[in-house]
């Protein structure tokens, strides 16, 4: 949106006077007006898309994390802990993604972060319960395999 209404061409141009235009001198309200929309349609594009390449970069970053960690815990341990490790995992990108999208909407006539995101954890930590082929600890863990994929991301952007 503009700040000011576009500006209209009048039907009926002042006769005489100085109101009008000076012979010789050529303005167009419309090209100006053309630009600063332009400008402001640039200006309001660029920061989603920085934000969208950050959530893929972040997102990437935990995944890549985490299947190094699963693969390198599938060979010191047994399968059984690191399925563990990746469902835990799963679950963190999965909360990584909500809380992006979540963090997306600020501003957008959201005032606060939404707190969907935290149903992830608590769902995994029941199910690592209620299901004996996931242990509780390796599951734990492999969901906090984003907080360490987010600290490398930023150490290599800066």
């Amino acid at each position: 949106m503009l700040a000011s209404p576009p500006l209209q061409p009048e039907t009926n141009p002042p006769q005489g006077g100085e109101e009008g235009l000076q012979p010789g001198s050529e303005a167009s309200p419309s090209n100006e007006t053309t630009l600063d929309i332009k400008s402001s349609e640039q200006s309001h594009s660029a920061p989603p898309d920085d934000y969208a390449q950050l959530q893929r970069r972040f997102i990437l970053a935990t995944l890549i994390v985490s299947a190094l960690v699963v693969a390198i815990t599938a060979l010191a341990f047994d399968l059984h802990i690191a399925s563990s490790v990746l469902v835990g995992a799963l679950a963190g990108v999965l909360y990584l993604r909500l809380l992006a999208r979540s963090v997306g909407k600020l501003g957008n006539g959201s005032k606060s972060v939404s707190k969907i995101q935290l149903i992830v954890p608590v769902v995994l930590v029941i199910s690592a319960s209620r299901f004996p082929q996931l242990e509780l600890l390796p599951a734990f863990l492999g969901f906090l395999l984003y907080k360490p994929a987010l600290i490398l991301q930023g150490l290599l952007e800066a």
